[in-house]
Order: structure tokens, then sequence, then C-alpha cells
């Protein structure tokens, strides 16, 4: 038997209390031992590392930012460490690079992204750097200013990667030692409005995921360069849908095979084969989140399992992994969770 430890970020509302925590048996295919894990507000997205740390976005009042946490996989349970927070009014996301020593967070009322230094017992330490983009898109619901929805780092951890909503770029920043140096934009088509981006774990691929036209924006990387060149888009939404959805979360299998993107409204999971040699997508299956509103989703460090949250439903989805193909096979759809938004997995087994 096989069994991991999962968080969920929410928002913070009805009967939603913070961070919650589950187990995932492969064996018998079912999530398990669902519970609070932190009483926090609104901690709508959460990293963790190698080191058994977490890191949720926060709110307290007009201000917000990091909160650090030791966690145990084994029970689940979150021990505080520290928080440093602003007056910004607080994150929509977090990263951490693999050496633990640097966190990111996206700020998206502000268009902000701030450096974190991280010490040595986890905690959070001083804002390293902060730049705050500028700028508009012609969605004048959304976009009448900049939004930062994601950061995060490229591979090589050479850059730090903005995605923002409200200008329509997606922004590389040279990282040294956490301090943030502009150093190349993609502009993409106006009103798309890119919300996150994930790269191919061993290709120079990158994918972004756009939010206003629900569409998968297939980049290539040059990491020698710190540049993207886009070389697809493809639309995440059934032909002839004309309703209204937004794109939400886009992730990879760790093989590189399979690109995963939700979308609410139409409460969907689309599902698309990567291209070995161009890195471009082909549609595979979409297949309902059984839910309302799937804020995001995960695989577990298997692949053979993901895990859908749908937001206002309050409910969470899993399904069965072929790995081969693709295709996702429903397990359970009436898991409850309060206004769940961010679903991530400790990658040991416990």
């Amino acid at each position: 038997m096989t069994t991991y430890r999962g968080y969920i970020g929410t928002y913070s509302k009805g009967d939603s209390k913070g961070v919650y925590t589950f187990t995932l048996d492969t064996e018998t295919k079912s999530l398990q031992q669902l519970d609070v894990a932190a009483e926090l507000k609104d901690p709508t997205f959460v990293a963790v590392t190698n080191t058994n740390k977490l890191y949720a976005v926060m709110k307290e009042g007009s201000e917000g930012g990091i909160h650090a946490f030791d966690l145990d996989p084994k029970s689940g349970s979150l021990t505080p460490l520290n928080r440093n927070i602003t007056s910004d009014g607080g994150p929509c996301h977090v990263a951490v690079r693999s050496d633990n020593l640097n966190a990111l967070s996206a700020n998206y009322h502000s268009g902000s992204i701030f450096s974190y230094q991280l010490k040595e017992d986890g905690s959070v330490g001083e804002i390293l750097s902060s730049v705050t983009q500028e700028g508009s898109g012609p969605n004048k619901d959304r976009q009448e200013k900049a939004h930062a929805h994601f950061s995060g780092f490229t591979p090589d951890e050479q850059f730090a990667v903005a995605v923002d909503l409200g200008t329509d770029e997606v922004i590389l920043y040279k990282n040294e030692k956490g301090q943030l140096e502009r150093h190349f934009t993609l502009n993409v088509a106006p009103g798309a409005g890119p919300r996150h981006i994930a790269f191919h774990p061993h290709e120079a691929y990158a994918y972004i995921m756009t939010e206003l036209s629900n569409e998968v924006i297939v980049c290539e990387y040059n990491a020698s360069l710190g540049e993207l060149t886009e070389v697809q888009t493809i639309s995440t939404l059934p032909e002839g849908f004309v309703e209204e959805s937004y794109g939400s979360a886009i992730h990879l299998s760790s093989d590189g095979k399979f690109v995963y993107v939700a979308n609410r409204g139409h409460n969907s999971i689309a599902s698309f084969a990567v291209n070995e040699l161009s890195g471009e997508l082909t549609l595979v299956e979409i297949i309902s989140t059984e839910g309302n509103w799937p804020r995001d989703f995960q695989l577990d460090p298997s692949g053979s399992f993901l895990i859908a949250s749908n937001q206002e439903s309050g409910n969470m989805t899993m399904y069965e992994r072929n790995q081969s193909s693709g295709h996702l096979t429903l397990i359970e759809k009436d898991i409850p969770v309060p206004y769940p938004v961010c679903v991530v997995f400790v990658q040991d087994s416990i």
C-alpha cells in the first residue's frame, strides 16, 4: 500500500477554517483522514517543500503575506513558524526555490511580485526585492490595471516568472540572490488574460493557461537566452461552446506526455497529448469535474490519480489516470471541502 499526504488551500468563508489535509490511499483508491490542518484567513494557495515546510498565502484585514509552517507528513499537522505580512492586501500565489532559500509571491490586486528570504529553519525572512508591474488590457472589467496571478521559477531557476492577467504579459526576471531585474516580456494576444504557466519537465517547452480566452499558449523556452516564443494556441473548451467560462489551473504529467487544464464555468478538465518533437498539443478529452468552479487540481506523486477542487460547490473530485492514454476515469465526486482552491501533495509516501 502506498499513501500520500495532501493539503488543500481554501477561501475561509462559510464553513471553511483554512488549510485542510488528507491522505490518498493508492490501493483503496480513496481520500481519507480529511481534517483542518491550520486555521488561517484565505490561504488560497499553498506550496510544500522537500524539507517538510508549507507556505501559505494569507490575509489579515487589509494586509496580507506569507505564513510558514512545519508539516508532519504522517499526521498532517502544521506547526506555525512565522509570517511576513505587508499592506499590499494579500498574494494569490506562492512558489519556493528547490534550495529553499527564496520564495516568490504574486499579488493580484497590486500587480506586484515579492521575493522573500527563507531562513535555515524554514521561517520567512525579509523581502529581498519587489517589482510592480504596470499596464492594462482591452477587457475593461478585468484588465483595468496589472494583475499578477502567478510567480514561480524557470526549470533551471535562473529566472523568476510572473504571469500578469491584467497586462497580457508573461515576464521573466533575472533572479540573482533574490534580487529581481526585468529581463524579457512575452506579450500574448490582447484580452487573453494569462493566468498560470507550467514548464515541461525535461524539454524546452512552456504552457500558459489563459483565464479570459480559455486557451493554452504553447511556447518554446530558450533557457540560455531566457526567452519564450509562441508556437501554438489551442482552445480548452469544446467546439461550439459559447457560454461563460474562465481558465484556471494547468499541470503536466511528470513524464511530460500530457497537459491538463481546468475550465471554470464549463466545469471541466481538458487533457492534451504533447508532441515530443514540437511541444504542440492535441486534445485527448474534456471531462466534467462533477461540481462548480474547478479552481485547481493536482496529479498525485505516482501519476495515477488526479484530484480536482470545485470551489463553489464545495467538493473534491477524484479520477484515476491512464498514464498511457492520458484519459481520466471518475472514482469519487462528493468529497466535501468548503471553498477549496489549491491542492498540493508531499512527494514522498508515508
